[in-house]
């Protein structure tokens, strides 16, 4: 169903069963997939391109210009992809020509109220963003992140696969694949070890990450010197994963 308030430019390309609320405003070069449902006072800008079942509810902001004032207008894109969840005020905003010309969401996400999501933003799958969490241009999540209520990662800040930020955290640095952060500035507090445990990790992936964690964070070795030693003792996927996203690091991690 769609509303007959609603207006849809002849040139948005919509699934035959997208469903759009009352008052709802969808430009031009806008694409959603089938099973979708936009609710009201929604306004949808393009070029974006939204996956299969797409529920994006009411006053949300998907695919607008970004903030950055280098932006003069360049037809940059907004890129998502299935089942995922944009609540109510969520602002999610087009790349820029200076980084890759794309945000990127991945699929099966969910961004509660309030969210935004500035330019060239990379987000991968099975993301939680609670209430409030602001992403500023160019921040990269990994896949299975969790980011408390208020929220605020600096901008091209990564963020590892499996990591966690309490409520209220502002993140300044990179945050290492598994790792749990909290505070102003924020913190490492240890693994995400909860998160983990539900998602099924093996007790010895656990057990490895826990001495890997320890040697970065609690020997007091550089990070290169821990780093060595979790290459020379430890072989397993998550381990390799964990020193990665430090190696990968631009910003320095989170200590």
């Amino acid at each position: 169903m769609r509303h007959p308030t609603a207006l849809i430019d002849p040139a948005a390309r919509l699934a035959d069963d997208v469903e759009v609320g009352p008052f709802t405003v969808i430009g031009p070069d806008v694409q959603i997939g089938p099973g979708s449902r936009i609710g009201p006072h929604v306004v949808i800008k393009g070029p974006s391109v939204l996956g299969a079942r797409t529920r994006i509810f009411q006053f949300a902001s998907v695919g607008e210009d970004c903030q950055d004032k280098k932006y003069a207008g360049e037809p940059t894109r907004l890129v998502m992809g299935d089942d995922n969840v944009i609540r109510e005020g969520a602002t999610l905003h087009r790349g820029t020509v200076q980084d890759r010309g794309e945000t990127i969401i991945g699929s099966r996400n969910l961004l509660m109220a309030y969210v935004h999501v500035a330019h060239d933003c990379v987000i991968g799958n099975d993301c939680i963003l609670a209430n409030q969490v602001a992403l500023a241009g160019h921040v990269h999540l990994g896949d299975f992140v969790v980011l408390g209520g208020f929220s605020a990662i600096h901008q091209f800040c990564h963020f590892g696969d499996h990591a966690m930020a309490g409520g209220g955290s502002f993140i300044n640095k990179d945050t290492p694949a598994y790792v749990m952060i909290n505070g102003n500035p924020a913190q490492a507090h240890g693994l995400n070890l909860v998160g983990l445990k539900r998602r099924g990790f093996s007790k010895e992936a656990i057990r490895a990450l826990s001495e890997a964690y320890k040697l970065v964070y609690r020997q007091g070795l550089t990070v290169e010197q821990a780093l060595e030693q979790i290459h020379a003792r430890f072989s397993l996927p998550e381990t390799e994963t964990f020193a990665a996203s430090i190696e990968l690091s631009t910003r320095g991690i989170i200590r």
